[in-house]
């Protein structure tokens, strides 16, 4: 899901002067290729010397702009890390656990000398399951150290209480992308599983098991996952909070499930008993189903393997390799691994997010980019309630009801309010495993002391240096980054086209969600209830179909395309933070006097350049191919292609024709917002 907050920021007024001074910057006219029709092909017309002059490098999937700026934020905080490495800081404080982590995250030498050594006690335990409860009480430990499989237990908000957390049950466990992988046979999906097959035997292997064990445990991994598999809904399924709500008391949950010990679970999970939600009844019966069905002995080489899996990062480089190999090169086509280093940088982050983000935020995200980038945000909002005030086919009350969902619309901008603190962490330089371990164990912990208690509005789900933002319905809030808040998405020295059209899209997109076809299910206090009224519903269903019909017809591949239906979500934002942003743009000029023309493109047409140099993006084969099965954004260029080509605006400011590639038939057009 996805989101944003903060205060106003006047040194931009009197733009026209500013630009004299040469303070001001407006888009990137030099990526342009002006071979490129912008009426055929805009992303091609906006990016196409950019991507001439700076091609794909081998350890990306996706290419764009804004990889380009998370790799600069990579760089600043390896600076911090490598600093904190260095600085001789007392136990438990920011600079001794970020940099004791790092330090032994990169200390390659000797996590290739201990070998497996750190993990022999864990393997150990699972070989020592002796029954069905062993089994269980095992599948509980795992998930105390962050491996959850194939069972995980969360906190979420009760959906239809949402003050309230309580328990979430999920069942997953399944190392391929998404369920087709392992239920179709069309050659894509035949393929990886046979090379999946073979990568869980080689894992085995270098674990030290004979070819013969590892072939077995490679065949177990493989059929039970199957099984789990032919259970699971189906990705647009998920995407229907219907289908996902079941409400469940502890007792009930227990008889869905006889041949598991709920009761031992929770108490080895420090979770109180209570009400509950079960997001796939049927697949977590045929879990308790393979609980007897499924040999021991495979349990055991399913177990083994994930924490092989789930680790791999943090044992010898081979590990490693092998990993990328399967799921860095088969899967999404990368032609190298990262440097260890911004790996390294990366595993701190997701674990010491934010210990490392308040140091990312100190040096680098200054108060006028939080100022400014709210300031945008309450202007994009304003053009929401404009829309929905304004338009003909909502009922009265569901406007009202509307109004006030977005007007109690959360905006988080940079950072929390509240840091979250690390202190009683045990990270040290000796082992790299048991640092990572401690770390997950850790953030299960906090995970899981949420439930049973009122609901903290004031926790994040990124981390500060994230280059992404996202929505929560549930919470009813956007949150945007301070990673995200950076050249060239976003720019303190940027004109105002620039900005809204880059990361102001970005905001509108999120605030869309807030009214998309799962954030619609959800009212102003994040209850999922169904506040439409029949008639208007009708018409949103009406107005976004259309929108799921465009989408179905972009291709990633040849025999490839899209599916409508799980892009939609996104797909609304995209079209709705597109429209949104643009007209707050053109009201935030109202008395300020009129943007500059750079190299010949008007205020309007950098608008359009810049939201298509930060959205547009070019993908591997591999990774559109398998981004088109689990990954719910449209692939890059249909970002830009996809909400520009219903605009009117965009029509206009670049004088483009009926007929034109870029500019769909007025009966086609799709418009929400």
């Amino acid at each position: 899901m996805n989101v944003l907050r903060m205060a106003v920021l006047c040194v931009f007024l009197g733009v026209g002067a500013e630009i004299a001074h040469g303070q001001l910057e407006g888009a990137k006219v030099g990526d342009i290729d002006r071979s490129v029709d912008a009426c055929q092909n805009f992303d091609g017309f906006a990016n196409g010397t950019w991507r001439k002059e700076h091609p794909m490098p081998a350890i990306q999937t996706t290419w764009a702009r804004r990889n380009v700026a998370q790799d600069e934020t990579l760089g600043k905080l390896k600076t911090l890390l490598e600093s904190s490495a260095k600085t001789s800081a007392a136990k438990g404080s920011t600079d001794q656990l970020i940099g004791d982590f790092y330090g032994a995250c990169m200390n390659e030498a000797q996590i290739n000398g201990l070998g497996l050594k750190p993990l022999e006690l864990v393997l150990v335990k699972i070989d020592a399951v002796k029954d069905r409860k062993g089994l269980a009480a095992e599948i509980v430990e795992l998930q105390r150290y962050g491996i959850a499989v194939p069972v995980r237990v969360s906190a979420s908000q009760d959906p239809h209480s949402p003050a309230d957390v309580i328990a979430e049950l999920e069942v997953n466990g399944m190392g391929l992308p998404d369920r087709d992988y392992y239920l179709r046979d069309e050659p894509r999906f035949k393929g990886i599983r046979e090379k999946y097959v073979a990568h869980v035997e080689k894992m085995f292997t270098l674990a030290g098991y004979d070819t013969a064990t590892s072939q077995r445990a490679a065949a177990a991994v493989l059929k039970l996952e199957t099984k789990l598999a032919t259970a699971k809904l189906t990705k647009v399924q998920m995407r229907d909070t219907k289908e996902t709500d079941h409400p469940t008391s502890f007792a009930e949950l227990q008889a869905m499930t006889p041949r598991f010990d709920w009761v031992s679970a929770y108490r080895a999970l420090g979770v109180p008993q209570g009400k509950l939600n079960v997001d796939e009844p049927k697949l977590v019966k045929v879990f308790d189903a393979e609980l007897e069905a499924t040999p021991l002995a495979e349990w055991k080489s399913y177990l083994k393997w994930h924490v092989l899996r789930k680790e791999s990062a943090a044992l010898p480089v081979v590990f490693g390799d092998e990993t990328f190999a399967f799921f860095g090169t088969t899967v999404t086509g990368a032609k190298e691994q990262r440097p260890r280093d911004q790996r390294c940088v990366r595993q701190t982050d997701t674990q010491l997010g934010e210990a490392l983000g308040k140091k990312y935020v100190e040096a680098y995200f200054p108060p006028e980019a939080k100022a400014r980038a709210r300031e945008m945000a309450v202007n994009i909002v304003d053009q929401l309630k404009l829309s929905i005030q304004h338009n003909d086919w909502m009922t009265a009350d569901t406007k009202t009801k509307a109004l006030e969902k977005v007007g109690a619309l959360n905006i988080k901008v940079g950072y929390p309010d509240k840091w979250k603190t690390y202190a009683s962490v045990p990270v040290s330089r000796g082992e790299f495993l048991k640092d990572a371990m401690a770390t997950d164990a850790f953030k299960v912990r906090d995970d899981l002391a949420q439930i049973g208690k009122p609901l903290d509005r004031g926790r994040w789900d990124m981390t500060p240096p994230t280059l992404n933002a996202y929505y929560n319905p549930q919470m009813n809030e956007i949150v945007v980054p301070a990673g995200y808040l950076q050249p060239p998405g976003f720019n303190l020295k940027g004109i105002d086209a620039v900005n809204y059209g880059a990361i102001g899209v970005t905001i509108g997109h999120e605030i869309s969600h807030g009214v998309d076809d799962q954030g619609a299910r959800y009212d102003a206090k994040g209850a999922l209830t169904d506040w439409w009224s029949p008639a208007s519903y009708k018409q949103f269903e009406a107005k976004t179909g259309c929108t799921a019909e465009q989408y179905d017809t972009y291709f990633v591949d040849p025999g490839v395309h899209l599916n409508g239906r799980f892009v939609l979500g996104e797909a609304l934002g995209d079209l709705g933070g597109v429209n949104l942003a643009f007209r707050a743009y053109k009201k935030s000029r109202e008395g300020k006097g009129p943007e500059p023309t750079v190299d010949g493109f008007t205020p309007e047409q950098q608008f359009f350049l810049a939201e298509a140099q930060w959205r547009g993006a070019l993908a591997r084969p591999e990774y559109a191919r398998m981004a088109a099965q689990v990954d719910p954004h449209p692939a890059g260029k249909y970002r830009v292609i996809g909400p520009l080509s219903n605009m009117p605006e965009f029509e206009k400011a670049f004088s483009c024709k009926k007929g034109d590639a870029m500019v769909r038939a007025e009966a086609e057009r799709c418009v929400l917002w």
